[in-house]
């Protein structure tokens, strides 16, 4: 049963807004246009965001800085990508609380076109710095994550959010295969293409060419939004909000869909406890992922796999394709039978059995049959694909959108959400790679000691899970 939230901790069932799928309910049909358009525009961050991943390295590793010590690119690989994620940290709450104010479409367009912009000029990098410029550039304008779930959330109702939330993880997943095929097939197109790519421009911009097709995507989805989206009304701003006892998160608040909240006053329980467990999900993932292709890469001697950087791609590319088919198909209908609650549980404890395959794997590489490796490398990928449940804006961003205290203060409250899971962004990837490094090269605990951290920090997921209702803040029959 649901943990009590004292007087008024969850808001009774006449504000009918986002609550959770009714069995006994027919599917309201998804508005299909807006939809696609609104999900065009998730693709486009999708590819973007993916697109440069299989030649970051390579890229920073030709740069001057390096001076061609392969053991530094690590190094400046996790300035970059930790700059770009402080930028989408500091930047991220406030176009989503701006989207409240004057609209999601012209939040949205003007993200795009910075999004535009900073891939351009990251293709257009020769240097290290110009290519932290636009890295940050594109963390400061990364508001449309946050936007695009708010108005899936305004597009659903509490007979069809499950279906509306799981198309977005379907969508990334499309732009992680396609984005991540476009990084890597068109990456110096001069060595692969010479007669079509002859010009000395291909010579000094090996890497533009993935930028340019990654960025004329977004131009498509700019052009689609602002000739086709439509912006909701803004209702006008409502005023006497009570703040209440200094200091004290309040429990609820007033329920006036037209009411215009102060950001202080969105920090309800609910929304606190909802993004406390969408960080929780987040750092977990993003372990994993900054793991899964370390220790992959890794020499068996080392505790790695030893795999070539083709076959960790196929892998990867191979996940992509699982996880869209995995979350549309069976998403919905796990959240109707199970709950959100269970679902986001689930997550969490894929996670915790991917931290666990990473050791077997090695022994079993070392001591048993390459069967075993490779039927272990699907079971944690299946893992993989069941921790996205809980992170890919499925079970935990329908708790975000049921506890914010009105459809007015969507974007703040996704906005807030949206910062404080970057910031397990900022320090998640790079404190697991540090600890794999410490572990093996000081034969801690036989190496296995980043393991036993990770272990044990995943315990906080259950504790986390025990603070959420059952099925979502506003309609919950336990």
């Amino acid at each position: 049963s649901m943990p009590s939230t004292g007087s008024g901790g969850d808001i009774d069932e006449e504000t009918p807004f986002l609550r959770s799928n009714d069995v006994s309910q027919k599917p309201t049909p998804l508005p299909k246009a807006q939809f696609l358009i609104v999900l065009s525009v998730w693709l486009a961050e999708s590819i973007v965001s993916n697109s440069i991943s299989p030649y970051l390295n390579q890229l920073v590793r030709e740069l001057p800085i390096v001076g061609g010590d392969g053991r530094k690119v690590g190094y400046y690989t996790g300035i970059i990508v930790a700059l770009h994620y402080t930028l989408e940290v500091t930047t991220a709450i406030h176009w989503n609380r701006l989207s409240d104010h004057i609209g999601r479409r012209p939040v949205v367009l003007s993200c795009l076109m910075g999004t535009i912009i900073s891939i351009i000029v990251f293709g257009l990098s020769r240097s290290f710095w110009a290519i932290v410029l636009s890295r940050c550039l594109h963390g400061a304008v990364k508001g449309n994550i946050g936007t695009v779930r708010s108005m899936v959330a305004e597009l659903t109702d509490e007979t069809n959010v499950a279906r509306g939330f799981s198309l977005t993880p379907v969508t990334w997943a499309l732009g992680y295969v396609i984005g991540s095929f476009v990084g890597g097939i068109l990456s110096k197109p001069q060595d692969r293409w010479p007669h079509i790519f002859s010009h000395q421009f291909w010579a000094d911009y090996p890497y533009f060419l993935p930028c340019l097709v990654a960025a004329s995507y977004s131009c498509i989805s700019f052009i689609i939004v602002a000739m086709y989206l439509k912006e909701a009304p803004l209702p006008k701003t409502g005023s006497g909000i009570s703040q209440g006892e200094p200091g004290r998160i309040p429990d609820a608040l007033p329920k006036d869909e037209d009411m215009l909240l102060p950001l202080s006053s969105i920090l309800t329980r609910p929304v606190v406890i909802s993004a406390a467990s969408l960080a929780v999900i987040t750092l977990f993932n993003t372990v994993a992922d900054a793991l899964i292709p370390l220790i992959w890469s890794t020499s068996i001697e080392f505790g790695g796999l030893g795999l070539v950087p083709a076959s960790i791609g196929l892998l990867m590319s191979a996940y992509g394709c699982l996880s869209g088919i995995f979350q549309y198909a069976l998403f919905p209908s796990l959240i109707r039978r199970y709950g959100p609650r269970n679902v986001f549980l689930s997550g969490v404890v894929g996670c915790a059995v991917i931290y666990v395959i990473f050791p077997l794997e090695n022994l079993a590489l070392q001591h048993g049959p390459k069967t075993a490796v490779w039927l272990m490398i699907a079971l944690q990928l299946l893992s993989f694909c069941i921790s996205e449940m809980g992170y890919s804006t499925c079970a935990t961003y329908l708790y975000l959108s049921s506890a914010a205290p009105n459809k007015r203060s969507l974007g703040a409250t996704n906005g807030f959400a949206q910062t404080v899971s970057s910031a397990q962004l900022v320090i998640g990837p790079a404190g697991a790679d540090w600890l794999f490094a410490f572990s093996v090269t000081n034969n801690v605990l036989g190496g296995y000691l980043v393991y036993i951290v990770l272990l044990a920090f995943a315990c906080i997921g259950p504790c986390v899970a025990a603070q959420l209702p059952r099925h979502t803040w506003r309609h919950d029959r336990t």
